[in-house]
């Protein structure tokens, strides 16, 4: 019940546009970006950053008819200062309404969540100094973007 009340209020936050790139039911690809997060995602997974900490999504994410989804992944909490490689199951749970996106992060182990965060559609992250993530420029996530083309499309494949 409470997930079903945040998204709701997450839907009245975010407001709806007309052209949505990705409308109920579809695949989330794409940069998508905030101050201290990010998503990137493809066909396959998604990788995400929150902060000095980061996890993976290893299945395309789809969202139902609600704009909602849920899937499963794997998260690491402590990967600064020193990341010692130890991720935690995790629930990634979100909401997608035209181009903006609310994202929590659940370690199914622990009592640890992370988020929500609010996230645009083809912006780029601001990750700040943290080493382990995108830099205080963006460096990794401009090379990721030479990569692949804002639906998430590899660069090299037709």
């Amino acid at each position: 019940m409470r997930w079903r009340w945040t998204c709701a209020s997450a839907a009245l936050v975010l407001g709806c546009g007309a052209g949505d790139p990705f409308p109920p039911g579809s695949a989330v690809k794409g940069v998508w970006g905030a101050q201290g997060a990010g998503l990137m995602a493809d066909d396959t997974s998604a990788h995400v950053h929150i902060a000095c900490t980061y996890g993976n999504v290893h299945q395309q994410i789809v969202t139902d008819p609600n704009g909602e989804f849920a899937v499963p992944g794997d998260y690491n909490v402590r990967a600064y200062p020193v990341d010692a490689g130890v991720f935690h199951p995790a629930r990634f749970t979100g909401l997608i309404v035209g181009r903006k996106m609310v994202l929590t992060i659940q370690l199914t182990d622990t009592a640890v969540t992370l988020g929500p965060v609010s996230l645009v559609f083809d912006q780029d992250p601001v990750m700040g100094p943290c080493p382990i993530c995108f830099g205080p420029r963006g460096r990794a996530l401009t090379a990721v973007r030479q990569l692949m083309n804002p639906w998430g499309v590899p660069a090299n494949e037709p």
